[in-house]
This record gives structure tokens, sequence and C-alpha cells, in this order.
């Protein structure tokens, strides 16, 4: 079916003329209906221009889509490929955790593209006015549905969208690989049968040959590891001779790294005719290439991908891979899921990977099928294969896996287990985390409540299935059992029957939290005292950091960063531990940079939470700390000149220009004139731009007013000190010591405030009064200004 007959107002939206037969068999439920839809067909079978037929529905009609992709990665793709839309004047804006929220755009976007765990932390702040955008949504199409199945991010895409269709009730329009049981998902979408479709593999454009392909296990899983590279590149070899492509995944990034290379030797000692070192246009490109053992791998036609690479070094290589140039790739399991990268061939070497909680654990039955739904090219190839390489005693598991596919399953609560343990996290630990934001949210005011919001889920419609899922009242004893467990942690409260969120719960549903972080968070602000070191401490060890682990080429590094500092943490708290403290000098080890930055992106938002939970539950001192540690992690300013980085538009690079000329606080800057600030190093206009920031901070003034020199002994004098800012307004925590005993204590939004300071004489022969204004949201030390007073 032509696209110009279809959607003549569209047809540049698409990079084809006609849709191909699985595509117009949608066609009529996508354009004539209203109702939601389920779309599960084989990989590669053009499930993306489903999508976009339902974008261009919707945009059609004035409204605007939301577009979930299972991955980070897989929004950069759409916002690249989507250009056509912008092209048709349609704006397309990105929604990740790693960019700064634009609300203003993403309120005017077309066409709004995110991650499910961006999606869920924004439907919890629905009714804030930088996030209200998605409560006008008019439809939501879900990219790889089956990811309900993933047990770290099923839970999250699960109640994401039952909250989503609660606010706004966009028309849902879900797309997944091939499942068997593709009606749950209906039922759970309220999908009626006729826009419930379930293509088979007659319908993938290049038909898929999958099957086991066994090595001999020895007694050495180094040795085991080789023997199955080995089987890979004996899979792979004829088609890399036909020209063909392979795509083998592993199960680590240091796993790609050392494949490629041992792979590039051997495949020379075969003869296979591959690289492009006679190419000299590639060979200038690859100059480009950051990682100099990536730049001499793909010269010889070899490349590896995984998450550490620099973002334009995996853009070249997925670039060079669809162009041929690279024949051979080694992956890990994120490629599958995040870029449109298929091969004649594709191999899974590894069925197994370390994870740092539970050791070598079987990859999800998920991603294997994710990863072989990659072979076979259309356009390319006639036929693809894939293989899995395994022992013997895997190979029927396997072959039933390819046989019968994978029922997807809901994770928001365990359906065997027990409960969890004061060590393990709450009962129903996913369940626990969810039911907590809806409690925040107000959306469950009572158990009743709780089990009426349950019912919206896809739990509930497989509850309904029967099978291992627990329903009835043993479901309600388990919600009641999570119930309870937050209540003693303080995250919720209960009078009666009733629920209310706690201000602990509040914000842990605002920041994102997990459950055990923020009452570890919240145990902190107990403490009387603490240091720099300590926080960092704080932020290493939280559960969102679990997955976390060191290699061993990093360990080196780690070591000259904490010494023996931390020695009783486990080595991926030490690489969180050692990149905070290597970023706040901005002299992180070239070895950590590839996790650097996505620590830290995680470490602020972790810092931010507890800067927070710090401010309502312990001291304006404590937030303030945090709040100068925050900014030192994110631009590697010196602690000196860290308040520098609260003055509007100072960030790492020209508060180190600043601190580099001598300016040390707002107040220097403030102080100085713009022709000064341009001549340490910045442009004329921001110079001014940063002097009126300044300018506007708080510099605090104090005025003792009567305060006497001396007092007589067992006399007292009863003074006022005004405490002001002779610059801009900020909120501010004012207190008055003597000889380190507080007296007294005031929040205020400084302006100018009076304080009572009582003068006493007793039997000291010298008082000391101190005023402190500290300062909790800005990264400004806290003032001190002292008045000594002799006793006689």
């Amino acid at each position: 079916m032509a696209v110009a007959d279809v959607l003549p107002d569209f047809t540049g939206a698409f990079p084809f003329e006609r849709f191909n037969r699985m595509q117009s068999e949608t066609l009529p439920a996508l354009l004539d209906s209203e109702e939601n839809i389920v779309v599960s067909a084989p990989t590669a079978s053009g499930k993306t221009a489903v999508a976009e037929v339902a974008i261009c529905r919707t945009l059609q009609d004035g409204g605007t889509a939301l577009f979930l992709a299972p991955l980070r990665a897989l929004t950069n793709e759409k916002e690249r490929e989507w250009d056509r839309f912008e092209e048709l004047g349609y704006s397309v804006y990105v929604v990740t955790g790693e960019r700064d929220l634009n609300p203003r755009r993403a309120e005017r976007a077309d066409i709004l593209v995110m991650t499910p765990e961006k999606a869920d932390s924004a439907t919890r702040k629905h009714d804030s006015r930088r996030y209200s955008f998605v409560t006008d949504i008019d439809c939501c199409i879900i990219d790889e549905v089956h990811l309900l199945d993933s047990e770290q991010r099923g839970s999250v895409l699960e109640v994401t969208i039952s909250r989503l269709r609660r606010l706004c009730d966009p028309r849902v329009v879900a797309l997944s690989a091939t499942m068997p049981n593709t009606d749950d998902v209906a039922a759970w979408l309220d999908a009626p049968p006729e826009t419930t479709f379930s293509f088979d593999d007659d319908y993938r454009p290049v038909p898929l040959d999958a099957d086991v392909a066994t090595y001999t296990h020895g007694e050495n899983a180094f040795a085991d590891k080789y023997r199955r590279l080995y089987r890979a590149l004996d899979l792979a070899e004829q088609h890399i001779r036909e020209e063909g492509q392979a795509l083998v995944f592993v199960a680590s990034r240091q796993d790609t790294v050392q494949a490629a290379k041992k792979s590039r030797d051997e495949l020379a000692q075969r003869d296979i005719p591959m690289g492009a070192r006679g190419d000299y246009d590639f060979h200038t490109a690859t100059d480009e290439l950051s990682d100099d053992t990536l730049r001499q791998s793909v010269l010889d036609g070899v490349g590896f991908h995984h998450a550490g690479l620099s973002r334009d070094d995996k853009n070249r290589v997925e670039r060079w891979f669809r162009e041929g140039k690279i024949q051979l790739l080694f992956s890990t399991s994120t490629l599958a899921w995040g870029v449109n990268l298929p091969a004649r061939c594709v191999v899974i070497r590894d069925t197994k990977h370390h994870d740092p909680l539970e050791g070598e654990v079987e990859m999800s039955p998920l991603d294997i099928l994710q990863m072989l739904g990659r072979a076979g090219r259309p356009g390319y190839d006639d036929k693809g294969y894939a293989w899995i390489v395994c022992d013997g005693s895997s190979v029927d598991r396997f072959r039933q896996l390819l046989r019968d596919g994978k029922t997807i399953e809901s994770r928001l609560a365990d359906r065997t287990g027990t409960g969890g343990t004061e060590t393990s996290g709450p009962p129903a630990s996913d369940l626990a985390v969810h039911l907590n934001a809806e409690i925040a949210l107000g959306t469950v005011t009572d158990v009743d409540g709780a089990m009426d919001w349950l019912e919206t889920t896809f739990y509930y419609v497989r509850a309904q299935r029967g099978g291992s899922y627990v329903s009835g009242e043993k479901l309600r004893s388990r919600v009641s059992d999570t119930l309870e467990w937050l209540v003693d942690r303080e995250f919720v409260a209960m009078d009666g029957l009733s629920i209310e969120p706690t201000p602990l719960g509040r914000l842990t549903s605002k920041f994102y939290l997990e459950l055990t972080t923020a009452r570890r968070f919240a145990d902190l602000a107990d403490r009387e005292e603490f240091a720099s070191i300590d926080v960092l401490k704080a932020i290493a060890t939280a559960s969102e950091f679990d997955s976390v682990s060191a290699r061993s080429d990093e360990e080196d590094a780690i070591d000259a960063v904490l010494g023996n500092r931390a020695e009783g943490l486990d080595p991926g708290r030490r690489k969180v531990l050692a990149i905070l403290e290597a970023g706040m000098s901005n002299t992180t080890p070239s070895t950590l940079r590839s996790d650097a930055w996505i620590i830290r992106q995680n470490a602020l938002r972790l810092l931010a939470a507890l800067r927070a939970i710090l401010d309502r539950f312990g001291t304006p001192t404590q937030a303030n700390l945090v709040c100068r540690i925050e900014a030192r992690v994110e631009t590697g300013v010196s602690e000196d000149a860290v308040g520098l980085t609260a003055i509007d538009g100072v960030g790492a690079k020209r508060a180190r220009t600043l601190a580099a000329a001598g300016f040390q606080t707002p107040g220097d800057v403030a102080s100085s004139t713009p022709s000064k600030l341009a001549a340490a190093g910045v442009t004329e206009g921001v110079a001014e731009q940063i002097h009126e920031g300044a300018g506007a901070l708080p510099a605090v003034s104090v005025d003792w007013g009567t305060f006497p020199e001396t007092i007589p002994r067992g006399e007292r004098e009863l003074c006022e000190v005004t405490v002001q800012s002779t610059a801009g307004d900020a909120r501010a925590s004012l207190s008055v010591t003597v000889n380190g005993v507080e007296m007294t204590e005031k929040a205020t939004y400084l302006g100018e405030t009076t304080l009572p300071v009582g003068v006493f004489g007793g039997d000291t022969d010298e008082l000391t009064f101190a005023v402190r204004a500290v300062f909790p949201d800005l990264s400004l030390e806290p003032v001190v200004r002292t008045r000594t007073v002799r006793v006689s």
C-alpha cells in the first residue's frame, strides 16, 4: 500500500514509498479507529513504521505523541531519524535524564521521546509547572512493550503506563517482538481483538534460521571463553567470506575489546579477506576516534561497541557497520535494545554475565531473543542466521526458548517469594517503591485504594490467569505487609485504615530514590557532625550503585585516588567513591573516565536528594555542605572557589577561569568590574552577565548595634543584632552562639532580620559571640561574624 495514498500529507515522514504487508494490515486500526492497539511482530518486520503512522494520525488531529523508547541510546537515534518530522514543520523533543529539561520546549513539542524511567519520574511530578506537559499526551507509543518482563526495568514501564492512563487517558499503541501472550498485554491495555495483532515469522522480511551451537566445555573458565570465541568465529566465517557481516554478543565491555583483539589475529591466520587499510578516506576518518585500540581494530574490519565508549566513537562504529566497513562487531547486550544494527549472522557467545551481587548469572531469555532478532539485513540478505553458543547441558533449554518464545510476565511484585529481610529490602521490593510513589501522589489513600490501583496493572491481568501469581486475599496480605514496612520506616503514616505520605515518602518519590537509599539518607540527618567524606560514602553506598563493578585494570587508579581510605567498601563502591573524589578536583584518572560521566550524573541526582532530605530532617549546615559537594562533583572546582558556582551562568569552565585569575568568591566578582572579569578570560557579554549574577547573590552584613565591649560579672544586658543582605535575597538560617553554645536560631528569607541576644556576665572572663549565616540552597561558604565581650 502506497504511503501517498494513505497519508498524503506525511509522505516525507517515511523513508520508503510503500508499506509492507505487516504494516498494511495494521493501517485500518491505526487510522480508522480510536481504540488502543497492540502489535506483536518479528524483529525487523517494520514496527517502527507502525509507530510513525500512529504519530502521523495524532499530529493530523492536532495532538501530542509520546514515544517511549527502551534505552537512552534509542531516544538519541529517534531524534536523528525524526528530523523528517521537523522538516514537515513538527517539533520533536527528547526528554532524558542526561539533558537539562526545557519545559517550554517540552510543552510545545508535537512529538516527545522519553525512556520509561524518565516518564515515570515526570508523571510523579505532573502537578509541577516543570512537568505539567506530561498530562497533555494524546497518544503514547510503547516501543518494545515486552520490556515488561525485564527484572530491572519492567515494573517501571508497567506503573508508568498505568499512571499515564489515569492522568490523561491517551491512546496507547504497544509494539513488541513476537510474544506468546499478546492477549494478556491487550487485556491490560483494553485493546479489543480487532486492534490486537500477533504476526508470526511469515511476516519477517528476512527469514531467520536460529539454532544452538555447542562447544567443548573444559575446567578452566578463561579457556572456555576462548573456546566459545573460536566457535563463534567458525559460525561467522562463511558469512564474512561472502561479504556478509557478523554481530557477536559477549558478556562485558572488557570482553568486547579482548574478543576483538583475539579475533583480528585469528582471522588473519585463517586468511579471511577483511579490513579497509587501503581505503585512504576511511583511514583518515579513524584518526578521529578517541579510543586507540578501537582505531587499530576497525582498520582490520573488526569493531567493538559498549557503553563505556565516547558517544562520538559509538556513533562512528554504528555508521561504519551500516556502511559495511566493519564486517565483524563485538558488543554487549545493550546494542540489541538500543540501536538498529542488523547483521547477516548473529552469535551469542556468552549466555552468562557477571553480577556484582550474585556472581555469574544467566542472561535473561528476553535479552537472548532480542539479540537473536538482529539477524538478517532487509534489502541485503535473503536469510538471517543466529546462533546461541553453549555447552551440551543447556542445548534443550535454549532450543525450547527458540521454539516457544518467552511468555511476558509482570515484575511488579514477587510471584512466589516470601518477602524481604532487613538486609535485602522490603517485601516485594518493586511493589514497595511504586506503592510509595502512588501514596505520595494521592492515588492510594487506604488498602482498598491500593488494591484498586493494582487492578490497573499488568500484574493483575497475569494474576487472573493463575499460575505462580499471588492474588485475592494473599495479594491483599502482601500489600498490607508492604504498607507495614513503609510505615515502620516512616515513608507513610497510617491512621486507622487511612494512609498518608510522610515528608520522607514524598521526597523519596520526588527524587526517584530507592527506599533503602532514602532511609539511609534520613538516618544521616541524626548525626551531630559529618564531613565531606561521609557524604561521598553515603552516595557511593546508595542502592542505586549496586550494579557498579570495578574491572581489574581500574584497581590501581582507584587505589591512587583513595589510598587506604574506605577499605571496608567493596570494589564497586570504592570505584564510585574514587570517581566522585577525583571529579571534585577535576583529576579523574583516564582508566576511570569511561564510567565517570554516568556515575557522576546519577550521583548528582542523589546529592540533590540528600540535600533536600537533610534540609528537611537535619540542619541547614548539613544541607549547605552537601550543596557545596554537589557543585564540586558537577564542576571540578576547588573547595576555595566552589562559591563561584552559585553565580548564575558560571559552570565548570568559567569557575576555573575565574579562580585561576584570583577570584575566589561571588563577593570578589561583585566588587570587580566587567572589564576586569573580561581580562580574566571570559567574553565581554559573559563578563557583564556574571557581574550582574554575582550582585544578585546575598552579601551578609552584621550590625552589632549597642553591643557592649565589657559587662560586669553577674549582670545581664539584652541586645539586638541586625543581619542583612546588602545585595540579593536568599533563604538562610541564622544562628547566634556564645562560646560555642547556641543561643538563638532563626530560618528566614534574608533580607534584613533582627536577632535578640542576651549578654550575661557569668563565671568566664570572656564571651565570644558568633553570628552565623548559612544558605542551604546555595554553594556559598557559611558566613561567620564574631564579637568578644570581656567579663569584669
